[in-house]
């Protein structure tokens, strides 16, 4: 522990006419019976740092604006007035170092140290933060853009095109002819193609209404749609489709 030469002397609650800053906050210190390191600690500087205070020894210490910020601290940790500490400092600064107050210390050992204490590693933290931040916002950026861009290029895909198939539908021939004849009747239209034995095309396309036509059996017919028709007779004989329709659809031959 520390010892005060002149602790049986009362030590002044004032800064003398003759007193240092540090010298007189160095006595408070002593009289309040802290240790150097508690202090440090408290003030979170550096033993050294606050040892140059005390010392005066502004060599080892940072820009006088710095300075007076650890003055202020120092003092206010003390519970005294800093503003006779910031005075005393100001009239003595010049007379050590050749400068003013509010001039630096360029060629001060500890130049670095010209932040309040603690503040390094507070700032590598803030800047880390910072740059993680800037990172996932430029990679969320990046995902936007692709996902944009993504959607664009398969927007501008044109949807495959479905071939068309021109179905002509060739309208419904009727011959007449001696011969058989030969009568379908439909419930809906129906594609039909109806050819004799000659192989002349009796009925070919869709047909809507009822046919009757005459021609030379056997006639070969094919119905897409066998269901839709309701009757079908030659020479006034009934036939029926069941046996032929296959898929919903018949095509066969029929004679008399």
């Amino acid at each position: 522990m520390e010892v005060n030469p002149n602790s049986q002397q009362a030590t002044p609650n004032t800064l003398g006419n003759v007193q240092r800053p540090g010298e007189y906050l160095r006595h408070i210190r002593l009289t309040q019976k802290r240790e150097l390191s508690d202090v440090a600690k408290a003030l979170n500087m550096p033993v050294k740092t606050v040892e140059a205070l005390e010392k005066d020894d502004y060599t080892l210490l940072p820009e006088a604006t710095f300075i007076k910020g650890y003055y202020r601290s120092y003092a206010k940790h003390l519970n005294v007035d800093a503003s006779a500490i910031i005075q005393r400092f100001d009239e003595i600064y010049v007379n050590d170092t050749g400068l003013r107050a509010s001039q630096s210390l360029k060629d001060s050992p500890i130049k670095t140290m010209g932040k309040l204490p603690g503040s390094n590693t507070d700032r590598n933290r803030k800047w880390l933060k910072r740059i993680l931040l800037t990172l996932i916002v430029v990679v969320l950026i990046a995902l936007v853009v692709m996902g944009i861009q993504k959607w664009s290029s398969q927007k501008k895909v044109q949807a495959p095109v479905t071939p068309q198939t021109n179905t002509q539908v060739l309208p419904v021939t009727q011959t007449q002819a001696s011969g058989d004849q030969l009568s379908i009747q439909v419930s809906r239209p129906t594609s039909v193609r109806i050819v004799d034995s000659t192989g002349k095309v009796l009925a070919s396309g869709r047909q809507a209404e009822a046919l009757n036509l005459q021609g030379q059996s056997p006639f070969q017919i094919r119905l897409d749609d066998a269901q839709a028709v309701s009757s079908l007779s030659l020479n006034n004989e009934v036939i029926s489709l069941s046996p032929y329709t296959v898929n919903g659809k018949a095509d066969f031959r029929l004679s008399r």
